[in-house]
């Protein structure tokens, strides 16, 4: 286990992209910016909205600006600006997900994660590849969904061989359903920082977005809450995974922050600071962007810790910021949060959720299993269906997508910035999302969602009639093959 723990990290594979010993998140510089620009002027605030509407990426200073507007009139002027932003880019997608954890094995000691390796109430299993087979013929062929992330703990049994093979597990299940099938399309990964040899592999092995969170830029409390002598604690590691993701060819990448552990306005001026880096050095953002609240998890009492909690006026504030400060990047808005919360957020410029969430080892296909603390990394607020979830936002508007042509068709990466920055795939996207949608629907939705979804399809195919009629008569062709049983057409 030393030696294991030993060999993960290759310093140069963080050296090579320092400038001197300097990284790319300032702390002084940061605390000072959140200081400066206290109190706004109205106008200057307007300025900065009318950039991020031309989806353009703020800068630090302006960023720092709409963290500290307090004014209730221009707080609502940047809600009603973000929901622009994202309706600009993405339209009225919404796309869902499940996790699935492959295992509750860790060699960290994170503080606030009832994983780590010194938590003796967690109960510790690693699925086989039978039982992700089985947890995924129940997400793909029960409930409906066609994008997981897969989650892996840092510990020898999950190495890049086991999350190779499980990522094959997962796309290999094909399951019969009412009018076609139900397969994964896209598998998401997250899982510790690699080395690029290692994120090579992931690549070869067909992953879709690599995801590792920062947890907190800010490098002091970064040390306190991940103890040394333990692979987390190397904060520049885990920093430039995602120079190393680029470099190892993996087009689409996913940052994040787990809000409570230190100032929330400083964790969004930090995953600004990581968007404009990878902005500058490799020409792509982030493919997406989380931030998780802290919640409570067995066994971790730091987790109960209120000097950083953000409140849930503070918590819409940041989201609202985030869609405008990189308003290019899906932005997911996760279980963690009750319902009541996820409605409220949403409309600010959420662009993916999950649903039917589980997060115990094996929970998907063990029937009777409800949330256990011993079993699962922290407790939801938002356990309900994917069905109910689908219906209310066909309610509110929204259509859900299931869309995973993008990444089949080539529009990642650098290929996809310029298409997000001038809305062009956003109309790719509703076409898919419509097709998806009705595959969905005629396979999935129970009849009292299905009647809602009709209404709302219909909708959507009158307005892409008049907004796209170039591409009218072919979204007619394929919705017409997708009624009568095809799957799996896309634009």
């Amino acid at each position: 286990m030393k030696t294991w723990m030993r060999d993960r990290i290759n310093p140069g594979e963080i050296t090579k992209y320092l400038s001197g010993d300097v990284d790319f998140i300032p702390d002084s510089e940061i605390e000072e910016k959140i200081r400066r620009m206290k109190n706004p002027d109205p106008a200057y605030v307007r300025d900065i909205l009318a950039k991020a509407c031309s989806i353009e990426t703020l800068s630090p200073d302006e960023t720092a600006a709409l963290l500290n507007v307090e004014d209730p009139d221009i707080l609502e002027e940047m809600k009603e600006a973000a929901y622009r932003v994202k309706h600009k880019v993405y339209d009225n997608r919404i796309v869902t997900f499940a996790p699935l954890y492959m295992g509750n094995l860790c060699v960290n000691n994170c503080l606030y994660c009832a994983f780590g390796a010194d938590n003796k109430k967690t109960v510790r299993r690693v699925l086989t590849l039978d039982e992700i087979k089985a947890e995924t013929r129940v997400l793909a062929g029960e409930i409906g969904h066609k994008r997981l992330i897969v989650v892996y703990g840092e510990h020898p049994s999950m190495d890049t061989d086991y999350i190779t093979a499980s990522i094959r597990a997962v796309y290999g299940v094909k399951v019969p359903t009412k009018r076609g099938h139900g397969q994964i399309r896209r598998v998401n990964v997250n899982a510790a920082p690699l080395s690029i040899a290692g994120l090579k592999e992931l690549r070869d092995a067909g992953i879709g977005t690599y995801q590792v969170f920062q947890e907190t830029y800010h490098r002091r409390t970064y040390g306190k809450v991940h103890p040394a002598g333990t692979i987390k604690a190397d904060y520049r590691w885990r920093l430039y995974c995602m120079h190393r993701a680029f470099e190892a060819g993996v087009d689409d990448v996913g940052i994040g922050a787990l809000f409570g552990l230190y100032d929330w306005k400083f964790e969004v001026m930090g995953l600004l600071y990581h968007a404009r880096e990878l902005e500058e050095k490799f020409g792509i953002g982030p493919h997406t962007v989380s931030f998780p609240r802290l919640e409570p998890a067995a066994n971790t009492p730091f987790t109960q810790n209120e000097n950083h909690k953000v409140s849930d006026s503070d918590f819409k504030k940041l989201v609202t910021v985030l869609r405008l400060a990189i308003p290019y990047t899906g932005m997911i808005l996760t279980a963690r949060e009750s319902a009541g919360m996820r409605r409220e957020v949403l409309p600010v410029g959420c662009t993916q959720t999950d649903a039917s969430t589980r997060i115990g080892i094996g929970a998907y296909s063990d029937k009777h299993s409800a949330q256990e603390g011993r079993r699962q990394q922290f407790i939801l607020g938002d356990t309900r269906g994917l069905d109910e979830i689908i219906r209310e936002l066909a309610h509110a508007g929204y259509i859900t997508s299931f869309c995973t042509a993008g990444y089949r068709c080539g529009r990642t990466g650098k290929h996809i910035m310029g298409m997000l920055r001038s809305g062009k795939e956003g109309e790719f996207c509703k076409l898919n999302a419509v097709l998806t949608f009705r595959e969905w629907l005629d396979d999935f939705a129970s009849p009292e969602t299905f009647c809602i979804g009709e209404e709302l399809i219909e909708k959507e195919i009158s307005q892409i009639k008049k907004k796209l009629p170039g591409m009218y008569p072919e979204l007619i062709k394929n919705y017409e093959k997708t009624k009568n049983g095809k799957r799996d057409l896309y634009f």
